[in-house]
């Protein structure tokens, strides 16, 4: 929470400053194509050797040269596997899992140089932003060729009923780089973030369940599913499976073209 207030603050104290600036308004549209990677419990050394695709559309306000707000939709793939993990326990432990994730986002986003559309002076800026999103998920792993809907079969010991959303809150925060290919068309570069507040994007999260628990609730496959390791089996019950102080992250880092819609400065000709 204190990274969240962190950033919120910010873009606060530097939309306050954006009202000393001259106005450029109007609406931009656009899409974009790039990579995606996941941080968390089967990823805890940074690792990027299993980069997603992702991909993402939507509308930017410019409020002026410096504020603007944009509403976003967003797709990517992400995964990981304990195979690639250089710690020993990892490697034993044995989980894998890979997501499709979907999330839309609303964010403020601020220009470090007055930017417009059409000046050529004025036509490219770094920014920086931050807003709220929405998204959803759903882990899957793969047991002798099949896949399976991990959250179904209750891997941490959760009853029926009672497993976890699927459909969740984050931040969105990164930076960016802008600047006009055209005067209405202009490149955008962009890395984000998004802080989840859930530790479950990778079904994995708290201690091992009681493998009887587990195989009355859920069968052979749960059992399987919850502990992957070769005999002699590691998932005693009560034994540290993830972390769950730490929540898991997906990054994303995107290229797209926005065209705008607002009123083009008319260049100037010399007399």
């Amino acid at each position: 929470m204190r990274f969240v207030q962190f950033w919120m603050v910010s873009m606060l104290m530097l939309i306050g400053q954006s009202c000393l600036w001259g106005q450029m308004k109007g609406w931009e549209l656009g899409g974009w194509l790039g990579g995606s990677n996941y941080f968390g419990d089967l990823n805890t050394t940074n690792r990027l050797n299993r980069i997603g695709l992702s991909a993402g559309a939507g509308a930017r306000y410019n409020f002026s040269q410096r504020l603007a707000a944009r509403f976003s939709a967003n797709v990517c793939h992400i995964r990981a596997d304990d195979s690639d993990s250089n710690n020993a326990f990892e490697n034993r432990r044995n989980l894998s899992f890979r997501s499709r994730v979907a999330d839309l986002t609303g964010q403020f986003e601020f220009n470090f140089l007055p930017y417009d559309h059409g000046d050529k002076e004025l036509f490219f800026t770094p920014y920086m932003f931050a807003g709220p999103t929405v998204f959803f998920f759903n882990p899957e792993t793969r047991l002798d060729g099949v896949w399976y809907n991990l959250r179904e079969y209750g891997t941490e010991g959760q009853f029926k009923g009672e497993e976890y959303n699927t459909t969740q809150l984050a931040f969105a925060y990164g930076f960016g780089f802008r600047f006009d290919l055209s005067y209405r068309y202009s490149l955008n570069i962009e890395l984000s973030a998004r802080k989840l507040f859930t530790d479950y994007l990778d079904d994995v999260s708290g201690v091992y369940a009681d493998p009887r628990d587990i195989e009355t609730l859920r069968g052979d496959i749960g059992l399987r599913l919850a502990d992957r390791s070769a005999e002699p089996k590691i998932g005693e019950r009560g034994r540290q499976r993830g972390n769950g102080k730490n929540n898991d992250t997906y990054v994303l880092l995107n290229i797209g073209v926005m065209y705008y819609f607002g009123k083009i400065r008319c260049p100037e000709y010399a007399r």
